[in-house]
């Protein structure tokens, strides 16, 4: 601009004398930025007044020189703008190219996850619930490819009755709502067979809160199902044979128990058989009263071979609403035999009131017998042999019964693993007892553990479930079944 302005300087002389800068100004501002633009503005003044030479500038050169800066201001100004405006552009441009980079990088990445989902159904929906996206854990567990798929409604999916009964709308509906639903139930393959799934449908929103679609997770549960089924059946007969084998190891002391009202009975019959045979009416009282204790002790005898039987047989687990107090009794019936003898006091210590529980009886009854018997085997060398059998109110809607014993206790590294299976304080014993009753406490809703006493002994505590106040009003007709 400089030479330019130096070869028009004959025809322009003094007219105009900034005009042939001004586009320098504007590239540099275009092309280079705010500083060049600066810089080029200063050296264009001075060459203007280069090109004036010794000349005097007078009012009309200050007020073009006053003019060609509030020019190139603007003009600088511009440029910068204009500047700023294209790299916003090609900063947008180079993150649009990063985000879709990125977006297909991810794409990819998600349908590589999606299909490597080999034990899960995966599957994207529409907000009408037409499928979008199928993996191929989805074809295998269903039965239909992708497009098959795309172009099926939702209700293919579902067995007659739960179409009849409206369930994929209201799935579709209930997720829309809860913005996540997670249940089980029955779904429907392509060959027509059904199975046992755990489905989880979720909600897919915009950004400004409008539905785009669910996403749908199905696993198959029946090979789970029946490995639970095959476990609880093994646990059933695991308890079964612990109550076996508790009564085989008190069969000498169930022996005892039935020959005294037997052998009673043979008295009280010979006594009477003896008399007969002389018979005075002076006797005929004494007779009737050895007849009376004849019976009692037969009904004794049957007592105990009827709560046997109930304890040993195998039967359904039931649970029904018992009175506390008399499960407690009964099963203290059978598990302190023998223990008189032995020097055993046994103390029973029950909250007053009626506490009902809703329990398996038998299978508690299980737990307190195995509790009682390991209370007198650790008293078995103790001076003081005391067993305390207690109940009292737990946390809301639970009663704790605690088997108390004074014998030598347990050492504390045995105590951290006690209801571990294969884990005994005895040298003959299997360690199966304390894990059993673990199981059925926690089986019948309750927790089971273990606390020392002080001045020695044992405090086993578990907590059983009251039976609500309607329960207990319906009688033992409120009972829940659960064949295993």
């Amino acid at each position: 601009m400089a030479a330019l302005r130096a070869a028009v300087e004959p025809w322009l002389g003094d007219r105009a004398p900034f005009l042939p800068f001004v586009p320098a100004i504007l590239a540099a501002a275009l092309w280079c930025g705010l500083g060049p633009a600066i810089l080029a503005t200063l050296l264009s003044f001075v060459l203007v007044h280069g090109f004036a030479g010794a000349r005097q500038p007078g009012m009309g050169d200050r007020l073009e020189g006053l003019l060609f800066l509030f020019v190139a201001a603007g003009v600088v100004l511009l440029g910068e703008i204009v500047n700023r405006s294209r790299r916003r552009i090609a900063e947008a441009e180079r993150l649009n190219r990063l985000r879709t980079h990125d977006a297909e990088e991810l794409a990819e990445e998600l349908n590589l996850l999606i299909d490597g989902a080999q034990g899960h159904a995966i599957c994207m929906l529409d907000a009408t619930g037409r499928v979008t996206i199928w993996n191929r854990g989805a074809e295998r567990l269903l039965g239909w490819s992708e497009a098959e798929a795309r172009s099926l409604p939702l209700s293919a999916f579902y067995p007659p009755d739960a179409i009849a009964a409206g369930e994929p709308e209201r799935d579709l509906a209930r997720a829309a709502t809860e913005g996540r639903i997670m249940r089980e139930d029955w779904r429907l393959r392509k060959d027509g067979s059904r199975f046992l799934a755990a489905i989880a449908l979720t909600a897919l929103f915009t950004g400004e809160g409008r539905l785009r679609g669910f996403a749908g997770f199905i696993r198959d549960l029946t090979e789970q199902r029946h490995t639970e089924e095959q476990l609880q059946a093994l646990q059933s007969e695991l308890i079964h044979v612990a109550r076996v084998s508790a009564m085989g190891t008190m069969a000498s002391t169930l022996a005892h128990e039935l020959n005294q009202p037997i052998t009673a009975i043979a008295n009280y019959v010979e006594a009477v058989r003896d008399q007969l045979a002389d018979p005075r009416p002076a006797e005929f009282p004494a007779m009737r009263g050895a007849l009376d204790e004849t019976a009692r002790e037969a009904m004794r005898a049957g007592q105990i071979v009827r709560r046997l039987r109930d304890f040993v047989a195998r039967g359904d687990v039931e649970k029904t609403i018992e009175p506390l107090p008399d499960l407690i009794h009964e099963a203290a019936v059978l598990g302190l035999m023998g223990t008189r003898e032995k020097g055993i006091e046994a103390v029973f210590d029950l909250a007053p009131g009626d506490a009902s529980v809703l329990v398996d009886k038998v299978q508690i009854q299980q737990v307190l017998i195995n509790l009682i018997r390991n209370g007198c085997e650790a008293m078995g060398s103790t001076p003081e042999r005391r067993l305390v059998i207690a109940s009292r109110p737990d946390r809301p809607g639970f009663v704790r019964v605690t088997v108390t014993d004074t014998g030598a206790g347990i050492a504390p590294e045995v105590a951290k693993q006690l209801f571990r299976a294969f884990v005994s304080t005895k040298s003959e014993g299997m360690g199966l007892g304390l894990s059993i009753c673990r199981t059925i406490v926690e089986a019948n809703g309750g927790r089971i553990w273990m606390e020392p006493r002080q001045g020695g002994g044992t405090h086993f505590h578990f907590t059983l479930a009251r039976a609500q106040t309607e329960e207990r009003h319906g009688g033992q007709e409120a009972r829940s079944h659960c064949r295993r």
